[in-house]
């Protein structure tokens, strides 16, 4: 992961987000239990794609078919594999609140051959990593994981991923700040 960087793009206030992008991130904050995360506050400087973007990103996580758990070990192995601190440590406490123990989200890093893992986990994790490494699922994989999940779930799948690959893409270069540890879970 890289160190804690200035932003190249500061976090956005009522007037530089508009009226309708504080309140919903107001909202988030609360959701969150504290003050509007980074995230939102520096993309929602670009009002409309941001309230568009939180529209798809929703129906990924948490609006998705699959599971939690399932969502956020996807999300913090793409995290990991982008260098990406500030998706790592949101999805850290969002992953240990969907069920994951701190010892699952800590392997994360160790990848898909970890001990540990189940058959579906490893399976999750090795798509995160084939995506990342190939930009697509080949084909042994994929018959895998046709086996564990739906058509539906395969399409989440991969969108989960390459959505969150471009989400830390973009965290990356902006170098939005990550907030302060606050020792609360989400």
């Amino acid at each position: 992961m890289q160190g804690a960087q200035q932003p190249r793009i500061d976090p956005g206030d009522r007037r530089q987000i508009g009226l309708v992008n504080a309140g919903i991130v107001w909202v988030l904050g609360r959701a969150t239990g504290g003050r509007p995360p980074n995230i939102f506050t520096t993309l929602a400087r670009h009002r409309g794609l941001f309230r568009r973007w939180l529209w798809f990103a929703g129906a990924l996580m948490p609006g998705g078919k699959l599971p939690r758990a399932d969502s956020e070990l996807v999300i913090l192995r793409v995290a990991h594999n982008t260098a990406c601190e500030y998706e790592w440590g949101h999805h850290e406490r969002l992953g240990r609140r969907a069920g994951l123990s701190g010892e699952e989200v800590a392997r994360v890093r160790s990848g898909p051959e970890a001990e540990g893992w189940s058959e579906r986990q490893r399976l999750l994790l090795a798509a995160a990593d084939e995506m990342h490494a190939d930009g697509r699922i080949g084909e042994e994989l994929w018959k895998r994981l046709a086996a564990e999940l739906d058509e539906l779930r395969l399409i989440e799948l991969c969108m989960l991923i390459g959505h969150y690959e471009m989400l830390a893409m973009t965290l990356n270069s902006i170098q939005v700040e990550p907030e302060a540890p606050s020792g609360r879970l989400g």
